[in-house]
């Protein structure tokens, strides 16, 4: 009997684990990341403009929202992964633009992300509570740069960053080049909130911006 009871223990106690285990799918969550400029060889000037820049990322079921808040501009990417359909907002000073890009286009901007390789390490840190995995992306032109992930919890919204969309995970913190390509920045996780999204935030502006 006390075998018996054992083995009925033993199986109880696995089968926890692996529910434990089981990531956790997000569908409505805030995620504020701190932009910071580590590279030494970047221009003085750069690492000023950039200083104090926030991201934030908002998701909502298949919706997806991305607020890049620099001293000088604010870009907003709207993407709605049911119908393919991204837009962008930017505003510069008082002057404002909007963007309509088809799936087609979309993917066009993000060629470089085409064939991305996810080298695994043995590396792993703990960000706002969970525990990362670090592995390296290789970009097709040989560029490498740092992530992080947690397999803890999975954004319902895969889509939500394109260059990430087949990790199995939620990225807490990366790295991406500037626009010139002579820049790495940094993007680390400061605050996840999960509460519920308002819908107000996936709303699209209908005047006041210049079509581009």
């Amino acid at each position: 009997m006390k075998k018996g009871f054992l083995s009925i223990a033993l199986i109880v106690s696995a089968y926890s684990q692996v529910f434990a285990q089981e990531a956790k799918v997000i569908s409505d969550c805030i995620i504020l990341y701190k932009v910071s400029v580590e590279d030494s060889k970047a221009d003085s000037q750069f690492v000023k403009a950039m200083r104090g820049t926030t991201k934030v990322v908002y998701i909502k079921g298949a919706k997806s929202r991305s607020d890049l808040i620099t001293p000088r501009f604010k870009q907003t990417t709207l993407f709605d992964e049911k119908s393919d359909s991204t837009i962008i907002l930017r505003e510069l000073g008082n002057t404002k633009y909007i963007s309509y890009l088809t799936s087609t286009k979309r993917t066009e901007q993000n060629k470089k992300y085409e064939g991305i390789q996810f080298n695994p390490t043995t590396d792993k840190k703990t960000i706002l509570g969970y525990e990362c995995k670090k592995v390296v992306a290789k970009l097709g032109d040989g560029s490498t740069y740092n992530v992080y992930y947690t397999t803890s919890i999975i954004p319902s919204n895969k889509e939500y960053e394109y260059q990430f969309k087949d990790l199995p995970g939620f990225v807490l913190e990366y790295e991406a080049e500037s626009e010139d390509g002579k820049t790495k920045i940094s993007y680390t996780a400061a605050q996840i909130t999960l509460v519920p999204v308002p819908v107000a935030r996936f709303d699209i502006p209908k005047s006041g911006y210049r079509v581009l």
